[in-house]
């Protein structure tokens, strides 16, 4: 008996941190986000928009429990050939490594709606919970979110008063509670992405497209290790430069690209629309030159 191949996707977008309404570190563009990322898994067949194997999560919805809860149904059952997708668009933020294991001495996050009070998705705990997927599934992590906090100050001028709000620029970085961000504060510790591949590897002189990553995914991010990730007005809506981009050049090729192609399509479209960050994508040689979400 053959086995249907079952297509998955988890779709979180959160404008509205805690506490609902105004008072959080609220952002604008994440909703469109995963509005637009749906609709475009939607449209060109990558994922049906079906309740049973499209989940959308948004705002107050959208807490650390949820998100855990959520991510345990994307991959539970995964077999070889299914492919699943993670999207995120939010804020992201950095905590120190307690545990040792990160050379890099700083764990990598994502901030669910209550972040403040339930804490922050360490790159741990999606390590976690990917690590028990089978191989030969095919899982798609997309991340529209800031992984560090360095480049904050590149985008500075673009965030202050006296900028019309439809030309303003709002970057998706949350500074971690002085308690934990104290300990980040030292020049001599580089950063890196969540979900990090080894610095070995890294360092091994290959190609920016071509970073093997030591779990079975395919890692989308929206901005660079030492980057952030911002938002902004594009065409009168909203948006993440990093998502607006990806599906915008997803949809030219109506899903028919590979990743390397796409890849390089989103970094030309970001510097066409005036973003400073860099996308990057990590994976295998070969996922490289495979049709992506395939």
């Amino acid at each position: 008996m053959v086995l249907k191949m079952v297509k998955k996707a988890l779709i979180v977008g959160i404008n509205d941190y805690a506490p609902i309404g105004a008072g959080g570190p609220d952002l604008r563009g994440c909703v469109n986000d995963a509005v637009d990322m749906a609709t475009t898994l939607r449209d060109l067949g990558i994922v049906p928009a079906n309740p049973a194997v499209m989940h959308i999560v948004t705002d107050g919805r959208a807490t650390r429990a949820t998100i855990l809860s959520e991510l345990g149904w994307l991959v539970k059952g995964a077999k070889k050939g299914d492919l699943l997708v993670f999207y995120y668009s939010g804020h992201g933020s950095q905590l120190p490594d307690l545990t040792g294991e990160e050379l890099d001495k700083k764990d990598e996050t994502i901030c669910p709606h209550d972040f403040a009070t339930a804490g922050m998705i360490k790159d741990d705990d999606l390590r976690a919970i990917f690590a028990g997927i089978a191989a030969g599934v095919n899982l798609e992590v997309l991340l529209d979110s800031c992984h560090s906090g360095t480049g904050t100050r590149d985008l500075a001028a673009l965030c202050g008063e006296g900028i019309p709000e439809e030309e303003r620029v709002t970057i998706r970085y949350v500074e971690p509670p002085i308690d934990f961000g104290f300990f980040l504060d030292d020049p001599m510790l580089s950063s890196r992405r969540l979900l990090k591949s080894s610095p070995e590897i890294m360092s091994a002189g290959l190609a920016r497209d071509a970073v093997i990553a030591p779990l079975n995914h395919v890692l989308w991010a929206g901005c660079k290790d030492n980057q952030t990730s911002g938002e902004a007005t594009v065409g009168g809506v909203v948006r993440g430069f990093f998502t607006y981009c990806f599906c915008k050049c997803l949809r030219s090729k109506n899903g028919n690209v590979t990743r390397l192609e796409l890849d390089k399509m989103v970094t030309s479209c970001l510097k066409g629309v005036g973003a400073s960050q860099k996308a990057q994508l990590e994976g295998t040689k070969a996922t490289m030159l495979e049709k992506v979400f395939t």
